[in-house]
């Protein structure tokens, strides 16, 4: 595992932002609110189906990101894009799908050896469980990675694939479904890849795997994989188990909500203090932090990997940007939110107030996190002795984005607005 490193990621969803030369405002945004990684969805060619990740061809861009009107090839606006991000101090991961392609890809007819068939002329399209309901896309095409007679051919269109991106100035790979593909050719494909490019990152989709699927993916080298904490109720004790069964072998990304889910903005009916709760929880409970764009304006609308266009840019009287840089802030300065620190949820008698206790691996840094729960109405937490939560002994130092005091008197109370929290940093001797 690499040492702790500052992993806040916007992720620009490139069917809303439109052409690639007209993504340096979101650039520009992301930077100012304290991100330092964008990630950008599937920029390749699409099948026949539209989807951003039914990939016909790897080679070629989606001509929705294009300008064909400008005197620059494709690739050259695409790298141009990417020099764009570094010059806002911002490294950039693509999506990296190997699971699977499109129906309709070439790669069917010229080596259909690579693929999955349920009978002649049928491939197996891949599908999931999705709350106890198989869902399958019909418009992708499942690759053979275990039982291909052509492994090695295979592992080496991937690695093209791999060198074509990074040939790009992309930096990570956010692996898609990194789950269903053999560990052995994440292992592989990830040592090779850092043998030439050691500043490369990988990250490893494993959402709605166990714990130990988890595990078995993550050992394939990955740097950080995506935790489920957007799903948890602040009550189940899911969540810490599966946390610490995975941090000592891989640091783990939060997010309040994902181009896979409902907008939480819609799914709190407008509660902008729901919004900030969420942010703040998913920014400090784990090494990372991924936020879509839009997420900072209050969209409601759900990106589409088909039918998403610049003109669904939404028009909102919420601007969060102050409230995410402030956090972010925190993020960065504090070594301690960027680990999988040990972390345990404290008992506490007011049942809708969240009590948690981190403490650093790396540094002496140690943290208690009081959240309300409740996004609707105040709560009240009380202590004779907040050093009763902690193990060290210099000064508690009230770091929250907003409302910090800068005075923490013994006994202990506060009325904590509705989904408000209080971050105390300390540190032991």
């Amino acid at each position: 595992m690499k040492k702790p490193e500052k992993m806040i990621i916007y992720n620009l969803f490139p069917l809303l932002a439109g052409k690639v030369n007209s993504w340096e405002p979101h650039f520009a945004r992301a930077a100012e609110m304290g991100f330092n990684w964008v990630f950008v969805n599937p920029i390749q060619y699409p099948g026949m189906s539209g989807s951003l990740y039914s990939i016909k061809d790897f080679f070629r861009f989606n001509p929705l990101l294009i300008d064909s009107g400008s005197a620059k090839k494709p690739e050259e606006q695409v790298k141009e894009a990417v020099k764009s991000a570094e010059k806002n101090g911002l490294r950039m991961m693509v999506d990296l799908v190997l699971n699977h392609c499109a129906v309709d890809s070439d790669l069917l007819k010229e080596h259909p050896e690579w693929f999955q068939w349920k009978t002649k002329g049928k491939v197996v399209n891949p599908s999931c469980d999705e709350d106890g309901r198989k869902v399958v896309w019909g418009d992708l095409a499942k690759f053979d990675h275990s039982n291909t007679n052509d492994k090695e051919g295979l592992y080496l269109y991937f690695f093209r694939v791999v060198e074509f991106l990074i040939g790009l100035g992309f930096k990570g790979f956010r692996c898609d479904a990194a789950y269903q593909v053999p560990g052995s050719f994440w292992e592989r494909l990830i040592k090779e890849t850092r043998a030439l490019h050691p500043e490369v990152f990988f990250f490893a989709e494993t959402l709605g795997c166990s714990a130990e699927a988890t595990k078995k993916t993550a050992r394939a080298g990955f740097d950080y994989i995506f935790n489920s904490s957007k799903w948890w109720d602040f009550h189940s004790p899911w969540l810490l188990e599966h946390y610490n069964l995975t941090r000592e072998i891989v640091s783990s990304i939060s997010f309040p909500e994902s181009h896979d889910t409902e907008r939480l903005c819609q799914e709190f009916q407008g509660n902008l203090d729901g919004l900030k709760q969420r942010y703040l929880f998913s920014a400090l409970f784990s090494a990372g932090i991924m936020m879509p764009m839009g997420y900072e304006l209050g969209f409601r609308k759900r990106p589409h990997v088909v039918k998403s266009r610049p003109e669904d840019w939404e028009e909102t009287d919420v601007d969060l940007s102050t409230f995410i840089k402030s956090t972010n802030h925190i993020k960065e300065k504090y070594k301690i939110f960027q680990e999988e620190a040990p972390t345990q949820v404290l008992p506490y008698c007011n049942p809708h107030v969240l009590l948690m206790w981190k403490a650093s691996n790396h540094t002496s840094e140690e943290a208690l996190i009081i959240l309300n729960k409740d996004i609707h109405n105040k709560q009240n937490f009380t202590t004779d002795n907040l050093y009763q939560y902690v193990q060290g002994r210099s000064p508690l130092e009230d770091v929250s984005p907003e409302y910090p005091l800068d005075y923490l008197p013994q006994p202990f109370s506060y009325d904590l607005r509705p989904g408000q929290g209080i971050v105390l940093v300390t540190h032991r001797e």
